[in-house]
């Protein structure tokens, strides 16, 4: 039995944790503060909320990234986690993502896979978290995108392409002139006025907005993989998603900590695969980046997401959960 820790930001991580899960011949339990999504996991550990109320001592003097003390939320979660690998005796866990989570279950014997994440996480906490790891899987590859950090963890790094929930999805008829803003659910800084700029800059196209000011869509591939172009943040599971559709895009950094999108951005133009902004641009842009988008076509993004990055990431699991 394999146990997955699931972050509760965003949407990603659960996405990626499920596709995962679908492949994998072990039963997967979820570990995480957010609601049970059900299939295809097992069973589904809900464990309490460790944000909220006084915290003091968060880093614990630098050496990890969040471990308020005295924290009520904190010692349940722990709790919990601790009484879980008592009962179940996983043969691993996979971490995505918790450099204290890892910690902890490594404490117990317990072998751990981690996700190792773009940007400069070259801190304390992190090392310490990839060193203890026995596996780490990078989802995205190693051509496109390699992080300085994941140097001396060459031996235990296995890339294997960004995993999305729709890789296995016929894409739908195309729509000509038809747009797409994937802002996104882990917190944006586009506004309602950036749309329409983006909107009155563009007349020819019809935009449909998802996340941030727009509207939330559990399903967005119809529209999403019928699109003329997208215009998307650098999430993980967001780019998985455009990549699986292979549509033209560019790609705008949010900033997050350690660089993560900007990193990933980069890599992304520099690779030619999409153009990728630092930032929002001023609205008069928008036709020179989406025709230039347009022209960079979208079969690139079959480098950055093979279409069996699950098979693959569940092979690796498997041989650490097995060994």
């Amino acid at each position: 039995m394999i146990g997955w820790y699931v972050h509760h930001q965003g949407s990603g991580h659960l996405h990626r944790a499920a596709a995962i899960a679908e492949v994998l011949d072990d039963d997967v339990v979820g570990l995480s503060s957010l609601p049970s999504p059900g299939a295809p996991f097992a069973d589904w550990v809900q464990l309490a909320d460790d944000a909220g109320g006084t915290v003091e001592h968060v880093t614990a003097g630098g050496a990890l990234h969040w471990a308020p003390r005295r924290h009520e939320g904190l010692r349940s979660r722990s709790a919990q986690l601790a009484a879980w690998v008592e009962r179940a005796r996983p043969d691993a866990v996979v971490v995505d993502v918790s450099v204290e989570v890892t910690l902890l279950l490594r404490l117990m014997g317990v072998p751990v896979v981690v996700t190792a994440m773009p940007g400069d996480r070259d801190d304390a906490p992190h090392t310490t978290g990839y060193t203890v790891a026995d596996r780490l899987l990078a989802f995205f590859p190693a051509d496109v995108l390699t992080p300085a950090y994941l140097a001396p963890f060459a031996a235990t790094t296995t890339h294997v392409g960004a995993v999305s929930r729709f890789d296995r999805r016929s894409a739908a008829d195309p729509a000509p002139g038809t747009a797409v803003l994937l802002a996104g659910t882990g917190g944006s800084a586009v506004t309602a006025q950036d749309v329409d700029a983006l909107r009155r800059a563009t007349p020819g196209l019809r935009w449909t907005v998802l996340g941030g000011p727009g509207e939330w869509c559990a399903d967005p591939w119809p529209v999403l993989s019928a699109a003329d172009v997208v215009v998307t943040h650098a999430g993980q599971n967001a780019l998985a998603e455009v990549a699986a559709a292979r549509r033209p895009a560019v790609v705008v950094a949010a900033d997050r900590p350690f660089a993560e999108q900007h990193r990933t951005t980069a890599a992304l133009d520099a690779a030619g695969i999409a153009v990728g902004l630092p930032a929002w641009p001023t609205a008069d842009r928008w036709p020179v980046l989406l025709e230039a988008a347009r022209t960079r076509g979208g079969q690139g993004w079959s480098r950055w997401s093979p279409g069996d990055a699950a098979e693959r990431a569940a092979a690796a699991i498997r041989e650490v959960a097995r060994s």
